[in-house]
């Protein structure tokens, strides 16, 4: 947890992973984020993954160092009650995040006319309206028919939510650049963010949009070789299955020294009149002719020996493992990763949970909040926000209207 935010408070009515990350981005660099939830929960508060009580172990990632509150939402005046918390006075508020539908009682408009500078996030589906998830929009892209093996015509779709992730990170951004054009004297504003358009602006911004349009035909699938550079995955003597990318000069003149390629190399260079080191297009467009030779190489040596010789020249390479095997060795990543602390999180477990990705270089890392228990800052936040006396409080409790944490 870092401070850079500290001061800001956001409100946050979402559900699933682009609108509960971009909270999380935020808490985890400071801000106040007051998250609210029907009672009993929404429609991502019992999602998988589980933990062996029920307890979502996606929900409590998503939702660290939040706070939150549980209201009817069903009710006018639980909905009543949420346009009141995201619209709550303070010069540092009414910042809102939400996937709710643009039409309705989070309307813009709504929301709007109960605080004239609200500044209000939208992430949704398509940008017409209509529902979309990251699976969907993706299917609609092209980049599921471009993925798999080459000599399967099925489409294969990726298991890594990437435009939810991303939607959410850029949400952050958007409510920060927005709440600073308001600090500017601008006024707040509504900025919507569909995955549909990420989608979109993403294959126009990586050339994938124009490569299309220039060649009249989709990009072949080609299974894990790396389009427009060096590549792709190989097995090793004892059967491990590496990654290796050759990007730049300097890694492909790496590469080849540690496998002892410059001679069988430099023939092929002659033979086609092309210089691999200077062209990483040309090391794509005859990876044919490559392949073979990195194939054999790397085939006759085991890891133990190709790691230590990688490493030593710079080679750009990973091994292939699952999960579990990189929470439980890999200390880059889990194991000895300073971005992580163990807390104890609502499903009553203690395991490792990540902090900000980005480090503030020099300074150090603040404790790690949890995941809230659904409902546990009700009563406080109904007070500190919406200066709501007990009894007021109580009475709401007492007609269904929110609930807090059992």
């Amino acid at each position: 947890m870092y401070d850079l935010l500290h001061g800001l408070r956001v409100v946050e009515g979402a559900a699933f992973i682009a609108g509960p990350s971009c909270g999380l981005h935020l808490a985890q660099m400071g801000a106040e984020v007051i998250r609210f939830d029907t009672i009993g929960g929404g429609p991502d508060f019992r999602r998988w993954p589980l933990a062996p009580n029920g307890a979502s172990l996606y929900w409590e990632g998503l939702n660290k160092g939040k706070k939150s509150v549980a209201i009817n939402l069903s009710s006018p005046e639980g909905r009543d009650l949420a346009v009141a918390l995201a619209t709550a006075p303070g010069e540092n508020a009414g910042l809102f995040v939400t996937n709710y539908p643009a039409e309705g009682f989070l309307s813009y408009a709504a929301l709007k006319a109960k605080r004239d500078d609200i500044v209000c996030v939208r992430v949704m589906g398509w940008a017409d309206g209509a529902p979309a998830v990251d699976y969907t929009v993706n299917a609609a892209s092209g980049i599921p028919m471009m993925t798999g093996p080459s000599d399967d015509p099925r489409p294969v779709n990726h298991v890594l939510p990437a435009w939810d992730l991303l939607g959410g990170a850029y949400a952050a951004f958007a409510l920060v650049a927005a709440e600073r054009a308001r600090r500017g004297g601008r006024g707040g504003g509504e900025v919507r963010v569909p995955l549909s358009d990420l989608v979109a602006s993403s294959l126009s911004h990586m050339g994938s949009l124009a490569e299309v349009l220039v060649s009249g035909q989709d990009r072949p699938r080609m299974g894990n070789d790396l389009f427009g550079a060096f590549g792709r995955d190989f097995a090793t003597a004892d059967s491990t299955r590496v990654m290796i990318v050759a990007i730049t000069p300097n890694q492909w003149r790496g590469l080849i020294r540690a496998l002892d390629l410059s001679d069988a190399v430099a023939a092929l260079e002659n033979e086609l009149d092309v210089a691999f080191a200077a062209d990483e297009a040309a090391r794509f467009a005859h990876r044919d002719r490559l392949f073979p030779l990195f194939e054999a190489a790397i085939a006759a040596r085991d890891l133990a020996v190709l790691a230590p010789a990688f490493d030593a020249a710079g080679v750009t390479w990973s091994r292939y493992q699952g999960l579990h095997d990189a929470a439980t060795r890999d200390a880059r990543l889990f194991t000895a990763n300073p971005i992580f602390q163990t807390i104890r999180h609502p499903s009553g477990l203690d395991y490792p949970a990540s902090g900000p990705a980005g480090t503030l270089a020099g300074r150090p890392r603040g404790p790690l909040a949890p995941a809230p228990r659904l409902g546990e800052h009700t009563d406080e936040v109904l007070a500190a926000l919406l200066g709501l006396d007990s009894g007021v409080i109580g009475g709401l409790h007492d007609r269904g209207v929110v609930a807090s944490a059992s």
